[in-house]
Order: C-alpha cells, then sequence, then structure tokens
C-alpha cells in the first residue's frame, strides 16, 4: 500500500523567503531534470531547421519538401499528445517520462540514416509521436511537486530549456555538421536523452515516495487548501468526453490552437528568414538565432516571476495569471514591424523577433500553469495532451495553409519578404485573440471537483 504522509496546513501567505530556510528545496531539484528534459527535446526538434540548406542542397529538397516534413513531425506529435496524456496520467510522470524520453532520443539518432524526402519524413513522424510526451509529463509532475502559487514559476523555469535547447543548437549543430557531417549532428544530439533518462530514474519519484524529501516540504508543496492532502492514485483515468464538456478545457485547447503555431513557425522557419532576408551562411546564422533564444529564456523565467510576485503582494492566482498573459500577449504586437526595423539595421529585427519569442514563452508558462489552476492532478497530463493535441493542429494548419503555398510562391517571384510580412502580422495579432476568447469562456479560472 502507498504510504501517505499526513499533512499539516499552513497559512498560504506566509512569507515564500522565510520558508525556504526550514522546508528544502527538493522539488527545484526536479525542476532541473523536467529543464534539462525539455532542453534535449527542443534541441532534438531543432536540428533539422539549421541544416536546411545543407539537407536541401545534398537531398535536392525544395520549400514544399521541407514544409511536407514539417508538416509530419507536427500531425504526430499533436495527435500523441492526445494519447500521450492518457497514457502518463495512468503511467505515472516517472515512467511515462522515462519512456517517451527514452523513445525520443531513439527516433532522433534514426535522422542520421534517412536519405530522402520520405525518410525524413518517417523519422520526423517517430520524432514527434515520441516528443509528445514531454510537456504532459513535465506539467504533471509540476503539479505533483509544487504548490499553485509556485507552479508559473517552476514552469517557466522548465520551460526555459526549450530555448536553451534552441540556443545550443545553431552554435553547436552548424559547427559539427561542417567538421563531422550532417548525420553526426543528429546522432550527437539524440545520445543526450540517454543520458538524462539515467539521472531520471534515480533522483525522480512522487513526493509520497520520495526519501530525500522532508516532512516540512511535503506539507509545503501541499499546503494549498483547495487540494487535496494527499497523493492522487496512478492508473485514476478521466475520458476525454468528460474532460471535453468543461469549457476550461476549451479555454487551454483553443488557447494553444491559435499561440502554439507561432512558436513552431520560430523554431522551423527563424534560419530560413536569416538567410533569405541578410544572406547569412548556415554558421553566421548561429549567432542571431542564439540571440533570439536567449531573449526567450528570459521572457520564460519573468513570466513565471511574474504572477508570483502579484500573488505574494495578495492578488487572486486567477487575477494574476490573466493580467501577466494579457501583458505579454501584447509585447508579442511589436514584432509587425520587425522587417521595417531590419531594414535598417539586421540586429533590429532580431531584438525585436527575440522580445516577441521571449514574450511567448512568458506565455506558455502561464498558460501551461492554467491546467493545474482548474483541473486536479489525476487530470492534468490528459488536459495538457489535449491542448498540445489543438496547438500541434494550429501548428499544421498554419503550414498548410500559409507556409507551404505562400512561402513557395513568394520565393518563386523573388518576394519572400512579402511572405514573411504576413507571417508577422498573424503572429503579432494571436495572442491578444486567444488571451479574449479564454476571458470569455472562463471569466475565473476556478478548480474543478471532477
Amino acid at each position: 500500500m502507498q504510504q501517505t504522509i499526513q499533512v499539516d496546513k499552513t497559512d498560504s501567505r506566509q512569507n515564500h523567503f522565510n520558508l525556504q530556510t526550514t522546508i528544502g528545496k527538493y522539488r527545484w531539484t526536479i525542476c532541473g531534470l523536467i529543464f534539462f528534459a525539455t532542453t534535449i527535446n527542443y534541441l532534438d526538434r531543432q536540428v533539422i531547421s539549421l541544416l536546411k540548406s545543407v539537407l536541401s542542397e545534398q537531398l535536392h529538397w525544395n520549400d514544399a519538401d521541407y514544409a511536407d516534413i514539417e508538416i509530419a513531425f507536427k500531425f504526430f506529435y499533436a495527435f500523441g499528445m492526445l494519447g500521450a496524456g492518457h497514457i502518463i496520467d495512468k503511467l505515472g510522470s516517472k515512467i511515462g517520462y522515462a519512456v517517451s524520453t527514452g523513445l525520443w532520443s531513439v527516433a532522433a539518432v534514426c535522422h542520421a540514416f534517412a536519405s530522402s524526402v520520405f525518410g525524413f519524413a518517417v523519422v520526423r513522424s517517430f520524432l514527434g509521436l515520441t516528443e509528445s510526451g514531454n510537456f504532459p509529463a513535465a506539467i504533471k509532475a509540476t503539479a505533483e511537486w509544487f504548490p499553485k502559487k509556485e507552479r508559473a514559476l517552476a514552469t517557466g523555469i522548465f520551460n526555459s530549456g526549450s530555448n536553451l535547447g534552441a540556443i545550443i543548437a545553431p552554435l553547436t549543430v552548424p559547427f559539427i555538421a561542417v567538421a563531422w557531417g550532417w548525420r553526426w549532428a543528429f546522432i550527437l544530439t539524440g545520445i543526450l536523452g540517454f543520458i538524462w533518462l539515467i539521472l531520471w530514474m534515480i533522483f525522480y519519484n512522487v513526493p509520497a515516495k520520495e526519501k530525500r524529501l522532508t516532512v516540512d516540504e511535503f506539507n509545503y508543496i501541499h499546503s494549498d487548501k483547495d487540494e487535496k492532502a494527499v497523493e492522487e492514485v496512478k492508473g485514476a483515468r478521466i475520458s476525454w468526453a468528460k474532460l471535453l464538456s468543461y469549457r476550461q478545457t476549451w479555454a487551454f485547447a483553443i488557447g494553444k490552437f491559435l499561440t502554439d503555431p507561432v512558436w513552431w513557425f520560430y523554431l522551423f522557419w527563424l534560419p530560413d528568414f536569416l538567410e533569405s532576408q541578410y544572406h547569412l551562411t548556415m554558421t553566421q546564422i548561429a549567432v542571431p538565432v542564439a540571440v533570439v533564444y536567449m531573449l526567450s529564456t528570459i521572457g520564460s523565467v519573468g513570466g513565471g516571476w511574474l504572477p508570483l510576485a502579484m500573488i505574494r503582494r495578495g492578488a487572486p492566482v486567477f487575477r494574476a495569471r490573466k493580467i501577466s498573459m494579457l501583458i505579454f500577449a501584447f509585447l508579442v504586437v511589436p514584432i509587425l514591424f520587425a522587417q521595417v526595423a531590419g531594414n535598417v539595421n539586421m540586429w533590429l529585427a532580431v531584438f525585436i523577433i527575440g522580445l516577441a519569442a521571449a514574450a511567448h514563452q512568458a506565455w506558455s508558462a502561464n498558460i501551461f500553469t492554467t491546467v493545474s489552476d482548474m483541473f486536479p492532478k489525476s487530470a492534468t497530463a490528459s488536459v495538457t495532451g489535449i491542448g498540445g493535441m489543438f496547438g500541434g493542429v494550429g501548428g499544421i494548419l498554419l503550414s498548410l495553409l500559409v507556409q507551404k503555398n505562400m512561402f513557395v510562391y513568394y520565393r518563386s517571384i523573388g518576394q519572400i519578404n512579402t511572405a514573411y510580412y504576413i507571417m508577422f502580422a498573424i503572429c503579432a495579432g494571436a495572442y491578444l485573440l486567444a488571451w479574449v476568447i479564454m476571458q470569455i469562456l472562463v471569466p475565473k479560472m476556478k478548480p474543478l471537483d471532477l
């Protein structure tokens, strides 16, 4: 029988900094593990965008071929998220995360053995399917290990791993490809997941079973008065039909549907934008891309810090979350002028895109946290999976309806800058539209009793 620890309820208004000296900090070790998993996740998925020009030259791809490969990844990632959430809720965060990471690392290495558009589409599909477990597992583990007031900060920290992965990729992948060939870029990045897997199995467990965790820290983790004090039963399942009957699920799903495609656009097309607009080579792209994702890292952590600061000053959780998300939505709007500024100086465009990417990551830290604000821990991975699926579908539709046809057409007539202007306009308005719809569906993030 699973051992549980009885919780001594504490005043949720108790000063956070005073608590740190007495309750322990093992939960931040868990946050660190999730951070590095997310880093590897994004490093593996971004390799192909940095090798686009090399692969196009050696394997004779065009923009439509690249878009097809990107769509294959997004399709399996999207629908993999739906299943991954249920599987992780059933298996638990430890085993579910381990299985996902092990399989996506295999998929990453397998890219080295592909030699055609079809071959890359197959391995990218496998990568998308297996990488889909990262965020459902990460959000579930965060809900298990952090009280609500710290979850946005913890989510912002681990989500900044996506930025670190995106920073490491341009600073390493092009140079590996030049020195040893493009196949080794996939092999060496893929191996990192197996190293992380060993550390995860050693250091992770649910709080009730973790011997390194003090009773005081356990009590602090479970100090939310509107949540159960004992661990949720592993294997408990709530049907998709039931989850989809709640407006809260649709608010999260629509928010992801409208904003996730913007992040996909940065990941897959930013190197091409810099090459097309400023005629940079593969290795010259490294620093501007890294700068964009360095700024994203600041946004990710800042996005978690802002609502926490509001909560410490007495703001309700839902109000702090909504105000923060509105601020971040407005910070994306300047990307509409990125190309105009870039005509003056490339670095102005890089900074504006970096600001928008930082705002996205800040938004992402908070929209993910709305799941654990509104749903019990036994449903967080499933709801995250549903939202992730909608985000992936949004990315697929954007690629099919806009990028695949539009980019091919405008490049063929020598006006690729027009295509990018249209995309930046879409990016500028997506978050404000998402915020309004979420506000209409869920005026207050009231916890559900399922």
